[in-house]
């Protein structure tokens, strides 16, 4: 897979954290894997799962990061789609050097682009380069 489609396959994934308890996330990965129609090979689904596993493990750090860094808007406010994706782009921002900045954000609108609201993505991006730009 391409490293846009792994992205998109650990957001679908993340995004069930918004339906699901946390003790119900193993089942719900399980069946993510189980029923997914781009069947990812062993070493895609490898990443998809260590990838979400490092980002659920900073769920808390990063919501109150995103809550910090946003203003008139919390995380609780925000749309489960916008709030998975820009989860997703300020976890590859703040804790993944394998992303570029830019990188992240860019592929955070594509994400808000296709999964979104008509307006997502621009939102998504605001609130991302507002980040940017508060981390120096």
């Amino acid at each position: 897979m391409t490293r846009r489609k792994l992205r998109e396959q650990i957001f679908k994934l993340l995004f069930r954290v918004e339906f699901n308890d946390a003790e119900d996330m193993d089942e719900q990965c399980r069946l993510f894997f189980t029923i997914n129609d781009e069947e990812p090979d062993e070493e895609d689904t490898l990443y998809i799962r260590s990838k979400y596993d490092a980002i659920s493990e900073k769920l808390s750090e990063i919501d109150a990061l995103i809550n910090d860094r946003t203003k008139g808007w919390t995380t609780d406010r925000m749309s489960k789609v916008d709030l998975t994706i820009i989860r997703l782009g300020v976890y590859e921002i703040v804790y993944d050097d394998d992303v570029p900045e830019g990188v992240a954000v860019n592929e955070a609108v594509e994400l808000a682009k296709r999964f979104g609201q008509e307006e997502s993505y621009s939102f998504v991006n605001g609130v991302l380069r507002n980040f940017l730009d508060q981390n120096g």
